[in-house]
């Protein structure tokens, strides 16, 4: 099997991963999953979609990742293995597509408004 190359966002999060057969290993940014993402639930979330296709150790996933936070990271990194998958056999797709992985989120933060605090809060009031 040939290196399967896909990418995945969320937020400002951008995730590359390339993917191929192997022992299922997962590098992120030249680290172990366990180093890079210490918490139990961002690791759940990177593989959540190896787990629902029960493709747990058969592949090895290299990932470079930047921008963002932990979060928003661990779900650009889910939403590229989940694309990947769907390349390597198209009978993935409709598990993966139905809990939503595939789809990306476009929600953003707002930008800050010119005469405001923030996106919308606005300056405090004072009567006097």
């Amino acid at each position: 099997m040939e290196v399967i190359n896909t990418i995945g966002r969320r937020k400002t999060s951008v995730a590359r991963i390339y993917m191929q057969s192997g022992k299922g290993e997962i590098t992120v940014n030249n680290r172990s999953l366990e180093v890079y993402f210490p918490f139990d639930l961002h690791q759940i979330v990177v593989k959540q979609p190896l787990a629902l296709v029960n493709e747990n150790d058969a592949y090895d996933i290299k990932i470079n990742v930047d921008g963002g936070g932990i979060k928003g990271q661990a779900e650009a990194i889910r939403m590229a293995i989940s694309r990947a998958l769907c390349e390597i056999n198209e009978e993935h797709r409709s598990p993966l597509k139905k809990e939503g992985f595939l789809t990306r989120d476009p929600r953003m933060v707002e930008r800050k408004k010119p005469g405001r605090k923030k996106a919308r809060r606005k300056f405090q009031f004072s009567k006097r």
